[in-house]
């Protein structure tokens, strides 16, 4: 995904948004849509072009679809992934328990398996067809507010001066650096691999994976084209994982279920669970993952984030921005909770624990008001 020629940056505005990810531009959708005047800055000098987060909610489709008329937003998502109903837990190629999408109240019944550059081309699509596009590449290495407004600082010097900043700068964001946020939380011990690989998987297209094990969690999810995410934890990640460590991470922890064809893309990562104290201080804002990061059980981080940014743009909208908090914490601390109980549940290595985990999924799984619960859970559609 790429941009136009660098925008100049405008002396005024009165919004600024730090940070041109899947949040950054929904929020910038969101503000364009109302008529409010912003400006959405990164530092890079074109969009990121690797998938990343591969799974788009329903909540979420349901939130594109007042972003665009006749749901156009959620249709081009769509035409570009695969949907997919069933989420399934699994111990190694033993199956425990499955979590069906289908029959949720929505228009949408099952995670759409859709890179995360395409997302952000999407919205990107969407910010143009309004006129606007992101500026960059602008790092902000200054940030300061007062009475009236706030002041931004680039890395080259320019300044510009907005009545509010956001931000959807990520985990080190640096706004909530400025506002002086504390971000509570830890990190976990383990690194964690992410893969896209071409491969021969007996489950089959039809379902996302969550696989438990001793040895970590290890997520397989159908992607596009014949591909599939694999995200796993281990002890020690090397930096750039290639095609016979993935194998060998599925041949101990899925045995006989896996043969890698072909390595796409890898790379590491580390995974904190943590929530920003607070998502306002006057003038600066927080949405996404500047406010609240955990694990990727689940496949919510950038669902989260791109419902805040609507939420936030509504605010804005409304003149309500003392309510955005108020909505959108308490949201980002019960899918904390919910990635981290499944991640240590999934990783326990205590076997009477796991002995019990094992036992109780199966029968949990087969109670409908219990599936129906994680379901919603999961599609996050108890946020509406």
């Amino acid at each position: 995904m790429t941009s136009t020629a660098a925008l100049p940056l405008p002396a005024t505005t009165h919004v600024a948004i730090v940070g041109a990810g899947p949040t950054g531009l929904a929020l910038a959708v969101t503000l364009a849509g109302a008529g409010i005047d912003f400006v959405l800055l990164d530092r890079l000098a074109e969009g990121a072009n690797t998938s990343r987060a591969a799974v788009v909610h329903a909540r979420t489709l349901e939130v594109l679809d007042e972003l665009a008329p006749s749901r156009a937003l959620s249709a081009e998502l769509i035409g570009r992934g695969i949907p997919v109903s069933t989420f399934r837990i699994r111990d190694g190629a033993r199956p425990l328990a499955a979590i069906g999408f289908d029959g949720l109240p929505t228009a949408y019944p099952y995670a759409l398996m859709v890179p995360q550059d395409r997302t952000e081309a999407v919205l990107l699509a969407r910010l143009r067809a309004l006129g606007a596009d992101v500026h960059r590449p602008y790092e902000v290495t200054g940030i300061s507010q007062d009475a009236e407004g706030v002041t931004l600082t680039t890395a080259t010097g320019e300044t510009l001066r907005a009545g509010y900043a956001i931000g959807t700068d990520g985990m080190h964001s640096a706004v909530r650096g400025a506002a002086g946020i504390g971000f509570t939380g830890s990190a976990y011990e383990e690194s964690f691999v992410l893969a896209d690989v071409v491969m021969d998987w007996a489950p089959g297209a039809g379902e996302v994976t969550l696989g438990l094990g001793t040895t970590g969690l290890t997520v397989v999810a159908p992607l596009p084209g014949g591909h599939y995410r694999v995200v796993a934890s281990v002890a020690e990640a090397p930096a750039a994982p290639q095609l016979a460590f993935v194998q060998g991470l599925l041949d101990e922890r899925m045995p006989g279920q896996a043969t890698v064809r072909e390595l796409a893309w890898s790379s590491r990562f580390r995974i904190h669970h943590r929530v920003a104290d607070r998502y306002r201080v006057g003038r600066l804002l927080l949405a996404g993952d500047a406010a609240h990061v955990h694990s990727p059980a689940g496949g919510q981080g950038m669902n989260t984030g791109i419902q805040d940014a609507y939420a936030l743009g509504r605010a804005f909208a409304d003149e309500d921005l003392d309510g955005y908090e108020a909505r959108r914490r308490p949201v980002a601390q019960r899918v904390v909770a919910l990635t981290d109980r499944m991640t240590r549940i999934a990783t326990t290595r205590n076997p009477a624990l796991r002995a019990v985990r094992n036992t109780v999924l199966p029968v949990a799984s087969r109670i409908p008001a219990l599936r129906r619960r994680l379901a919603t859970e999961l599609a996050e559609l108890n946020y509406r």
